[in-house]
């Protein structure tokens, strides 16, 4: 899906964010597991791909305390543990929502 959701929101009591698509589709990511799968050259290496972030050093209640788009393209969180670098593309995000660790969620009314 390369179009912006159609709605995007972090639920901080529940720990998630909830992510609607233009395709009807709603989906409900743990911010755990959003901030563990970090797209930036500090998580991953640029190179191999290899995935350098242990999620063993993560908190498993991290929030997210900052939002943002970057240009119509992506989400820029700025999480708890000061890691910031990461731009989550459309793309991306909805390639995480298709993933075991998400949830589906009630469409919204739009």
């Amino acid at each position: 899906m390369n179009q912006a959701p159609t709605q995007l929101r972090a639920i901080r009591d529940a720990g998630v964010f909830e992510i609607a698509w233009s395709d009807g589709q709603a989906y409900r990511l743990p911010f755990y597991f959003v901030r563990c799968e970090c797209p930036c050259a500090v998580c991953i290496d640029e190179i191999t791909g290899e995935r350098l972030l242990d999620p063993a050093t993560v908190a498993r209640d991290i929030q997210p305390t900052q939002l943002g788009y970057s240009g119509n393209y992506a989400l820029k969180i700025v999480w708890q543990d000061g890691h910031a670098t990461g731009l989550y593309t459309w793309p991306k995000l909805y390639e995480l929502c298709q993933q075991p660790s998400a949830s589906v969620a009630a469409a919204p009314d739009l």
